[in-house]
């Protein structure tokens, strides 16, 4: 086991933007017309409490919203928003907004047949522009009449990776910005407060799209309210059955990846210090990416987390949960699912990584220490923070800290033997569907280990001395810490050494 020694100076400042609780990706928006999508929701915002969510098919056909149809020989528009009043209403009610990303095309207002995913999201241009902008308007009315005043700072994103074919019609590169240019245009034209961003990009020429749209831009005297693209942290899988196996990526050429485009954006006078927000990220970009469902993919995120803030304002995790149909329905249990929750509302061991920063976020935001390992934060009553191990050996670090008095020291450890429903689901015999009594049994398996111990004071050191905590981080780890004045308060008689001691 590997033994390390770290020093925390109470006086230190460390700039650190946590920023993890601000948007949660989700799969198509007429999943949330689902019990169980809801149910999964309902968890994670009890949790965690994201701002925000962010998912496809807002103008697919599925949600219903576009129909056209012909009236005394004239071909006419109507609306229909029962289904995403019935999604957004879920939505507010377990205290989440949307953030609006403007795709795929409805059939009826389609150029073309291409669509992409299990569900056929349509991903050509509009046949009509000025149908595509109205229909975009009426929307935003819509909401604002449903919702109040509050709509207008909900997040606007243009479409979902037009650099990829797949996602947009031969990723033509002029055509998107046709329709940013347009679909900017109309909602600022009705109401400028609203904030509009792009491109979206996602990996393929990603400084190219993202110079090019920036470029475009400024000779069309246009300025978005903030650059998004995604980030995702895999080499090209190997698809064996069902199943997407990948080789994790460099962290510091993903960060460097990230540090580019916030350099290609600052390298533009008119558009320097421009927001990014990353409107996608994971490990593994398919939906049947094994990692997803490790401890691995937890400490992976765990660094992760501690520095996509640096050179991005926003950014959200793909996805929520595991209600997710791309490549068709799941076929198992644990499939590879891009959710932080399984079915039956089991939390793997990336929901806690995501579960710690919020605790870090909440208990405070000055930071004392980070490095590649670590990120520590302190305020009046004491510390608190993550230590992750990714892929190595055991370790123990030991930490020292200048304490005033006696202190609690409680650990929340996540790693492959305390909080590990994969190993045992693996155990059970992989059941594809398990039983009631089976997800139970799962679900137990899925909690951080709880400990706590006494540090400082008369146990360790006179009150102004240091004293230092031991805490072990397993391979696959993260551990969160909290560190905080001890009052005690014994009742009368009461002596819990004596306690444990008697026999």
């Amino acid at each position: 086991m590997n033994t390390s020694t770290l020093k925390i100076n109470p006086s230190n400042t460390v700039q650190f933007n946590n920023n993890v609780d601000y948007c949660v990706g989700t799969g198509r928006l007429g999943l949330a017309l689902t019990e169980e999508y809801l149910k999964e929701l309902a968890f994670v915002q009890e949790m965690i409490g994201f701002s925000y969510i962010r998912g496809h098919g807002l103008f697919s056909d599925d949600v219903s919203i576009y129909h056209e149809y012909e009236e005394d020989g004239e071909t006419k528009v109507e609306y229909n928003y029962t289904y995403i009043d019935r999604i957004f209403d879920s939505y507010l009610k377990l205290g989440i907004r949307p953030y609006l990303e403007l795709g795929f095309m409805p059939g009826q207002l389609a150029s073309g047949t291409q669509t992409i995913f299990y569900w056929k999201g349509n991903t050509t241009p509009p046949k009509d522009y000025k149908k595509w902008t109205d229909m975009v308007i009426a929307l935003l009315a819509h909401l604002k009449d449903r919702y109040g005043e509050e709509v207008v700072t909900w997040p606007i994103e243009v479409w979902n990776e037009p650099n990829l074919p797949g996602f947009w019609y031969k990723a033509d590169m002029e055509e998107y910005f046709k329709l940013f240019k347009e679909t900017f245009l109309a909602i600022k034209a009705y109401d400028q407060r609203f904030k509009v961003g792009g491109p979206a990009i996602c990996g393929v020429k990603d400084a190219e799209w993202t110079k090019a749209f920036l470029e475009f831009c400024k000779r069309e005297n246009i300025c978005p309210d903030r650059i998004t693209r995604h980030h995702y942290c895999v080499e090209f899988p190997e698809r064996i059955g069902h199943y997407d196996y990948s080789k994790l990526e460099d962290q510091e050429m993903r960060f460097g990846n990230l540090k580019s485009t916030r350099d290609i954006v600052d390298s533009f006078q008119e558009f320097k210090g421009l927001p990014i927000h990353l409107t996608e990220f994971s490990t593994s970009y398919t939906p049947k990416g094994v990692i997803h469902d490790t401890n691995i993919n937890a400490a992976y995120l765990a660094r992760q987390l501690s520095r996509l803030g640096d050179v991005n304002e926003a950014y959200s995790y793909w996805t929520f949960g595991d209600v997710f149909e791309e490549q068709g329905v799941p076929e198992s249990l644990f499939h590879g699912g891009f959710g932080m929750v399984a079915a039956g509302n089991i939390p793997k061991p990336t929901f806690w990584t995501f579960y710690f920063y919020k605790q870090l976020k909440l208990f405070s935001e000055t930071c004392v220490h980070r490095d590649d390992n670590s990120v520590i934060v302190k305020r009046a009553d004491g510390y608190a923070g993550i230590l992750w191990n990714i892929d190595g050996e055991d370790e123990e670090r030991k930490i020292e800290f200048e304490l005033d008095g006696g202190y609690t020291l409680i650990t929340k450890t996540v790693d492959e033997i305390t909080c590990n429903p994969l190993k045992l689901w693996h155990d059970l015999g992989e059941p594809a569907y398990p039983n009631a009594s089976e997800v139970e049994l799962i679900r137990s398996a899925a909690w951080p280990q709880v400990a706590s111990e006494v540090v400082g004071g008369s146990k360790q050191a006179a009150d102004g001395a240091s004293a230092s905590v031991n805490i072990k981080v397993k391979k696959n780890g993260v551990v969160f810490f909290t560190l905080t004045k001890r009052k005690s308060t014994p009742d009368r008689g009461y002596d819990y050494e004596k306690v444990i001691s008697f026999h």
